[in-house]
């Protein structure tokens, strides 16, 4: 490989990082409080962000609207970070696409036949999905912590709602108690239903903002609890009841595939070398004897 290609793959790999970090990367509040003294009566901050969202509108703009909804989507799924909004991710998309691109055409003249085109094509499709493929996984874990934290969020309410407090208190005490994504959808409600969304709106919407099936399960049932006004204790603990033995369930599910899943590592990995411990000097001596 000619050393120029070496020089400018070292290059790109070093700014891909960089720009990663100047992409992602969030602003504190001591900074935010630093900058506003600073800028405290002067426009220059509407002057500086203008290029920014200029480059994110452009990025929208040659993005088709199915996949800026699929990158909402996920973006809901994975709590709406805050260091991402959607026009960066658009935009971050766009740019990663562009240095595949650029490693793939320097990379190109050292490579030979239909690997030509397939290393800068493979390239730049890894770059523009390396966005969906970081959220989608940051939403799973979200959406699965949020099950698994269902069952204990549901007996802290349920204590709180025996103790004499209505629902909207227990949730507002349990959430503002507890951590995890659980407890931010939990305070998002709230919210909701502070600013004037009726309850049933407010639920519904956290119910659409998750993939979990257990919340949405607990969502349609204190729906139909307020509506039939049926005891919102009861339903609490049969629910929490419910909760903790799916989630004993999936547990015990997990624990039976584990001999399927390293049955593939132990032949391929653990048994040969075995066989080599094993009857490896058992055959040398055995060619020793014939030779």
């Amino acid at each position: 490989m000619p050393p120029i290609v070496i020089i400018a793959a070292l290059a790109v790999a070093v700014t891909v990082p960089l720009l990663g970090w100047a992409l992602f990367r969030g602003t504190t509040p001591l900074e935010k409080a630093v900058r506003a003294n600073l800028r405290r009566g002067l426009r220059t901050a509407e002057r500086e962000a203008r290029p920014r969202r200029d480059v994110q509108a452009i990025a929208k703009r040659f993005t088709p609207a199915a996949v800026t909804a699929r990158l909402d989507r996920s973006l809901s799924l994975a709590g709406r970070p805050p260091g991402w909004p959607l026009g960066r991710v658009v935009t971050a998309k766009f740019v990663l696409a562009g240095v595949g691109l650029v490693l793939g055409v320097l990379l190109a003249p050292s490579l030979s036949g239909i690997l030509m085109l397939l290393v800068p094509v493979g390239l730049v499709a890894l770059g523009y999905l390396a966005p969906d493929l970081v959220l989608r996984s940051r939403g799973k874990d979200r959406q699965q912590r949020i099950t698994q934290d269902l069952p204990d969020i549901l007996d802290q309410m349920t204590i709180a709602v025996e103790a004499g407090l209505g629902f909207d208190a227990a949730m507002s005490r349990t959430a503002h108690s507890s951590t995890g994504p659980l407890a931010e959808e939990f305070v998002r409600t709230l919210q909701d239903v502070q600013v004037g969304r009726s309850r049933r709106e407010a639920y519904m919407a956290t119910a659409e903002r998750t993939t979990s099936a257990d919340l949405r399960q607990f969502i349609r049932a204190v729906v139909q609890a307020d509506a039939f006004g049926v005891s919102i204790a009861g339903v609490l603990k049969s629910q929490a009841a419910e909760m903790r033995v799916r989630r004993r369930q999936r547990a015990e599910e997990k624990a039976q595939q584990i001999p399927v899943k390293i049955l593939m590592p132990l032949m391929l990995f653990i048994l040969p070398v075995l066989f080599i411990v094993l009857l490896g000097p058992a055959a040398i001596n055995a060619l020793e004897t014939l030779g």
